[in-house]
């Protein structure tokens, strides 16, 4: 399997918890590089903060006896500079860290000059311009190994995930930067340990480099995060599961076979934009007849009503709701920018 999986327990919490998952996962030949995070500042004071220094001590020392590679996470330049002392050199930027340029700048001192391999998870946000624009400054330092990490976005309704996976903003990334490997965090996405597998199987099909995963030797006795972490045996699973999913054996015959499906999508396609069309030049007619009566552009109770009506008819048809939902808000903005601006 030609994939990354980097897996490990979200923080360090003692010797002997990093040597029994260092032990767990080095017998796994597809894992290529152990997690392991050093300093955790928690959302709210007084949560277990991580072990710093002496933990890199201990991986340092592992990583000689076993022959296995470790990477950590760095939101300080000082973080940069201690674990280049100890001979990690893969590290990664987290969500609030890529989210904040000014943090990421004070990286890109750090590691000007160093070999070191960055993972650079997307913003807390779903902005791709400041995941982008992260990846940038790194590269404008000299740093060139570079690889994302989608772990989803922090929203107000997260439908059951802990940051939802607008699978679409990792998408528009890959379009932007498509020699960049990207890589999926199913456990910081879900939030779940039951939500890893379905998430992987979920970036296998989007076809994700490999996976970034917390496991842990005991998640319910996790200092941090424990309900998303999962067991080393658990991620044999997802690793086997993940593996064995097929591609079509003979790509020219799916070809084949999505020639007429694709050309059916591009038909159905030039009919909406057509439609759209229609339904714009009827709104610029609506705002005239509503400036003229100086009636307002926005007519809740209108609205309202149309999108209730809207939403049955969708809901009906099979289609989602809050797809559904969210295409109709942005049809709507659309029609009342062009009666204001008419």
């Amino acid at each position: 399997m030609d994939k990354t999986i980097i897996a490990g327990p979200c923080s360090v919490e003692s010797q002997n918890q990093l040597r029994d998952v260092t032990l767990a996962l080095k017998a796994m030949p597809e894992v290529t590089m152990i997690r392991a995070g050093v300093w955790k500042p928690r959302t709210r004071p007084g949560a277990f903060e991580g072990l710093g220094e002496p933990a890199l001590g201990w991986m340092r020392d592992l990583a000689n006896e076993f022959g296995v590679k470790y990477c950590c996470e760095v939101a300080r330049p000082e973080h940069v500079e201690l674990c280049l002392s100890y001979g990690i050199d893969t590290l990664w930027l987290g969500a609030r860290t890529t989210t904040n340029p000014f943090m990421v700048d004070e990286l890109c001192q750090a590691l000007r000059g160093s070999q070191a391999h960055l993972l650079v998870k997307n913003p807390v946000c779903p902005d791709v311009r400041l995941w982008l624009g992260a990846l940038e400054r790194l590269q404008k330092a000299g740093i060139d190994d570079l690889t994302a990490v989608h772990r989803g976005f922090s929203m107000y309704n997260n439908h059951g995930y802990r940051n939802a996976p607008l699978w679409e903003v990792a998408m528009e990334l890959r379009h932007e930067r498509p020699e960049l490997p990207i890589l999926c965090d199913p456990s910081h996405m879900g939030g779940r340990a039951d939500l890893v597998g379905l998430l992987a199987r979920a970036a296998h099909q989007l076809d994700y480099d490999g996976l970034m995963v917390e496991v842990h030797p005991h998640p319910a006795e996790a200092l941090t995060d424990a309900a998303q972490q999962i067991t080393p045996q658990a991620l044999a699973d997802v690793i086997a599961h993940w593996a064995s999913m097929p591609y079509p054996t003979s790509v020219a015959e799916a070809a084949r076979a999505l020639e007429p499906l694709r050309s059916k999508i591009d038909d159905i396609d030039h009919d909406l934009i057509s439609l759209l069309t229609q339904r714009m030049a009827v709104s610029k007619r609506i705002a005239t007849v509503k400036r003229e009566a100086h009636m307002p552009v926005y007519q809740q109770a209108r609205w309202a009503n149309m999108m209730n009506d809207r939403l049955r008819q969708a809901t009906s048809l099979g289609l989602d709701a809050d797809f559904m939902k969210e295409l109709l808000e942005k049809i709507h903005a659309e029609s009342v920018r062009l009666q204001i601006e008419g």
